[in-house]
């Protein structure tokens, strides 16, 4: 029906035969067919397209986070580090201080500063509480506290991440004292950071 009114139509108004007729209602539907498969292609190339973008996209972002976490791991560590040494030089100083007192109260000079593997901290920094052997994180050392005032300790307070291990050995007239710290960050240990000094009996008579 719609060929006969077509056909009608072209007669009508440009005189054309049924031969040519046929002729041009084949190139009309090859054409539509054409039309179709362009079509079809385009929306093919801009499925690809989105793909790319959203793989692209998903690169940039994992690679954004992976930098990320970077950072975040070595901040924490840093800081971690920047912990360590301080206590470090803390029970060095502590060491120390039991060695003035020694003198101040006329008691011999390295009296409680044995050869040995101790602990101590400034809650009772008269005494070097003694470490058994092994004396390492993953056996008798205990997790330092966070207490009140923001001084570290083993009696109140947070459980901190920090362990600490003062080593004295006595060489003449010489103490040498060392001290180790570790850290635990996910499930690893990190350390041991590192301190020494030599403490001598130089105190007059």
């Amino acid at each position: 029906m719609w060929n006969n009114n077509l056909k009608l139509y072209f007669y009508s108004k440009f005189q054309v035969s049924g031969s040519m007729f046929h002729l041009i209602a084949k190139q009309l539907q090859g054409a539509k067919r054409l039309i179709r498969v362009s079509s079809f292609k385009k929306r093919g190339f801009t499925i690809l397209e989105v793909m790319i973008a959203i793989f692209v996209v998903t690169i940039g972002v994992l690679a954004a986070h992976t930098v990320t976490q970077q950072i975040i791991s070595y901040t924490h560590r840093s800081a971690s580090r920047l912990t360590a040494i301080y206590l470090d030089k803390e029970g060095i100083e502590i060491v120390r201080n039991i060695r003035d007192t020694n003198w101040l109260e006329e008691e011999s000079w390295n009296y409680g500063l044995g050869a040995g593997d101790r602990e101590a901290d400034y809650t009772n920094d008269q005494n070097l509480y003694v470490c058994s052997s092994p004396c390492d994180p993953d056996n008798n050392l205990r997790f330092l506290k966070l207490g009140a005032g923001g001084f570290y300790n083993y009696s109140s307070g947070v459980d901190t991440k920090f362990k600490r291990k003062i080593t004295i050995t006595p060489v003449g007239n010489t103490l040498e004292v060392s001290v180790e710290v570790w850290w635990e960050y996910k499930g690893d240990t990190y350390g041991p950071i590192k301190a020494q000094e030599n403490l001598y009996d130089w105190y007059p008579e």
